[in-house]
C-alpha cells in the first residue's frame, strides 16, 4: 500500500527545506531537527498535576523525568521511553504525546530523560530504563505498571521486561512496543526495500547503532537486541505496532511472533500506508491518533 496522503505531503514539505540526510548530520544537528519536529505537535491536554522528578541511576548518577498525572484517580502508571535511536530525544519533544497517553488511558505517565549516546553509550540507556521501572514501582506502589515506547524506546521497554522477569523485578502488566528496535540485522527485507528509506533509513540506523553500541560484538546481547534472547516465555502481554514502510517492520513483527510462540499473549497491528515516526507526530499525521486509540483500548482491556 502506498503512503497515505498526509505522510506524502509531510515528506514533501520536509524535503523542500533542503536538509541533509540524518546519517550525514552531526549529533547536534540531528538533535536540533528532533526539537523542530517535536514542536509540530503543539500543546497537549491539560493535566491535574505535572512534576519534575530526579531518578537515581544504577551507577550513582541521576537523570530527570517528568510525571504527568491526569484528572481523576490514576488507574495505573505508564512508563514511556521515547525513541530517537538512543541518541536523540528530550522531554519537551515528547510532552504532548505523554499528555495524550495520560488523558486517554487514565494512567500517570512517567517520561524519563534517560541518558543518551554518544555521551553515554550502551548499556546506559537500558540501565536507566530499568532504574525508572524500579523507581516508579517504589514511588507508586499498588498501581499496575505499563512499559511503552517507540523505536529505541520500544527496545528499552522490551529489554526491561526481560530483565524484570529474569531478576524477579517489579511486575509489568503490559508492554506496548511501537515499531521497536529488537535486532541488529541490517539485511532484513524491510531494511533493504527502497520504498522504506524515508524518515528512517538503513544508513540512519547504522548511524544510531554506531553511536550507541560501536562494538559490533556487543550488539547481539539480549539487553540491546531483545530478539536474540534464548527464552521469551513468562514475559508480560504485549501490544506491538509496526508501520508498513519502516526499515524496522520485520524485526518488530518477528519479535511479536516469537513472543506468541513462547506463550505470551500478543496483539500485533501493522499500520498500512505509514512510515517510521508516524506515531510520535501527534496532531500532524492522522495515523498517530489511530495508534493512540488502539493503545488506549489495549490498556483499558488490561486494566479491567
Amino acid at each position: 500500500m502506498a503512503l497515505d496522503h498526509a505522510t506524502t505531503d509531510f515528506l514533501k514539505q520536509l524535503a523542500d527545506t533542503g536538509g541533509k540526510p540524518l546519517h550525514e548530520m552531526t549529533v547536534a544537528e540531528a538533535r536540533a531537527l528532533g526539537t523542530v519536529l517535536g514542536e509540530l505537535s503543539g500543546k497537549g491536554p491539560d493535566m491535574a498535576r505535572v512534576e519534575e522528578a530526579t531518578i537515581p541511576a544504577e551507577d550513582g548518577a541521576t537523570f530527570p523525568a517528568r510525571v504527568l498525572v491526569p484528572a481523576g484517580t490514576p488507574r495505573g502508571v505508564l512508563l514511556y521511553f521515547h525513541g530517537g535511536g538512543w541518541v536523540l530525544g528530550a522531554l519537551d519533544e515528547f510532552d504532548t504525546l505523554a499528555r495524550e497517553l495520560a488523558a486517554r488511558t487514565g494512567c500517570t505517565v512517567v517520561l524519563p530523560d534517560y541518558r543518551l549516546a554518544p555521551e553515554h553509550r550502551y548499556p546506559a540507556a537500558a540501565r536507566d530504563a530499568y532504574a525508572t521501572l524500579r523507581w516508579a514501582a517504589a514511588r507508586m506502589p499498588g498501581l499496575p505498571i505499563i512499559v511503552a515506547g517507540d523505536s529505541a524506546g520500544g527496545n528499552l521497554s522490551a529489554v526491561i521486561a526481560q530483565r524484570a522477569r529474569d531478576e524477579n523485578g517489579p511486575g509489568i502488566a503490559l508492554q506496548v512496543l511501537v515499531y521497536p528496535v529488537t535486532d541488529c540485522d541490517f539485511d532484513r527485507p524491510s531494511y533493504l526495500a527502497p520504498e522504506n528509506q524515508l524518515m528512517l533509513t538503513r544508513d540512519a540506523m547504522t548511524w544510531f547503532w554506531d553511536h550507541y553500541v560501536p562494538d559490533p560484538a556487543q550488539r547481539a546481547n539480549p539487553d540491546v537486541a531483545p530478539l536474540r534472547a534464548a527464552d521469551l516465555s513468562g514475559l508480560p502481554p504485549a501490544l506491538v505496532l509496526t508501520a508498513e514502510h519502516d526499515v524496522l517492520r520485520d524485526e518488530g513483527e518477528e519479535y511479536a511472533e516469537r513472543l506468541r510462540q513462547a506463550g505470551v499473549p500478543v496483539e500485533l497491528r501493522r499500520f498500512e500506508g505509514q512510515m517510521h515516526v508516524f506515531f510520535t507526530l501527534v496532531n500532524v499525521l492522522p495515523g498517530s491518533a489511530a495508534a493512540l486509540d488502539l493503545i488506549a483500548e489495549a490498556v483499558e482491556r488490561r486494566l479491567e
